[in-house]
């Protein structure tokens, strides 16, 4: 009888970066907890994590990241006063954070990049595949990315890593993928990868973005994989062995995302996923869109 893979129930978020680029906001504050409307970028993250099935989610962490911690865990007081006050929607805002999921957290000691924050996991995840999603990357609820990448590493083996198009002037802020097409439009088969390749080297307009469903033996290699740019253990450095060579772990496909993507990662696009949240939200979206008509119109 052929045993049936295990099904994938952990998620990591690596949540140890400084945040330099939105300085001096994070100086004292994760940059995960900047908030996007009314809720922090990791909130998101964590609510995708859950929405996909995975209920058990380990922060990777580092200094000056207890905020996170304390986001996700109970808050007596504060619920004691909106108890006692009656406010019943915003104690519930309250819980729902810390309602979501089981969470973990280890610290990153040194900041030596995504791949070795990756492997801090390694105690926690053990044998079984593993997702990982990164912070800066919020996928909009109603494209479900994470839970067509596990379908098909839960069908194919191996790895899986998300992917979009981008303009080829841009591929060089990314890690790239080299593909074959599949039988599935929106899968490709995975035969290398190149971390912020200049234009004129790179394989493809199919930036890697931030998620990925790994088979364990990523952590074998990671552990054996020596700095690349930037002097930090690369995840896709890792990956392109993966990728070079299948029998080491399976195949490494990857699933072409054309859905709604708010990169967070850098102010304008920050600030554009703010407008385009507030905008589509039911109770802030009406009035916020004839403000902004007003503001574009009269004022620009």
């Amino acid at each position: 009888m052929t045993q049936s893979p295990p099904r994938i129930s952990k998620a990591v978020i690596p949540a140890a970066g400084l945040g330099t680029r939105f300085l001096p906001a994070t100086k004292a504050t994760p940059k995960e907890m900047l908030p996007v409307v009314d809720k922090p970028a990791i909130q998101y993250v964590v609510e995708e994590a859950v929405a996909a099935g995975l209920s058990d989610v380990l922060m990777i962490t580092g200094r000056n990241k207890r905020p996170l911690e304390d986001h996700f865990d109970r808050n007596y007081e504060l619920e004691s006063a909106l108890t006692s006050k009656g406010d019943g929607e915003r104690l519930s805002k309250v819980q729902e954070s810390s309602d979501l999921a089981t969470m973990h957290y280890v610290r990153q000691g040194d900041p030596r990049g995504l791949g070795h924050a990756v492997l801090c996991a390694a105690p926690h995840v053990g044998d079984q595949p593993f997702a990982v999603l990164l912070g800066d990357d919020l996928i909009d609820p109603r494209d479900p990315l994470l839970a067509r990448m596990i379908e098909v590493q839960e069908r194919e083996g191996g790895s899986v890593i998300a992917l979009m198009e981008v303009d080829p002037a841009q591929i060089h802020m990314y890690g790239c993928a080299a593909v074959e097409p599949t039988v599935d439009g929106d899968v490709v088969r995975i035969s290398g990868l190149v971390e912020k390749p200049d234009q004129a080297d790179a394989p493809s307009n199919l930036a890697i973005i931030g998620r990925y469903v790994l088979d364990p033996v990523i952590f074998d290699i990671l552990r054996h994989t020596e700095p690349g740019r930037g002097g930090e253990i690369q995840l896709t450095d890792a990956l392109q062995l993966l990728a070079e060579d299948e029998k080491i772990g399976g195949p490494v496909h990857g699933v072409v995302f054309k859905g709604r993507r708010y990169d967070t990662g850098d102010r304008g696009d920050y600030l554009r996923a703010i407008v385009r949240l507030a905008c589509e939200r039911e109770d802030l979206g009406p009035d916020f869109r004839t403000w902004l008509r007003r503001y574009v119109t009269e004022e620009m």
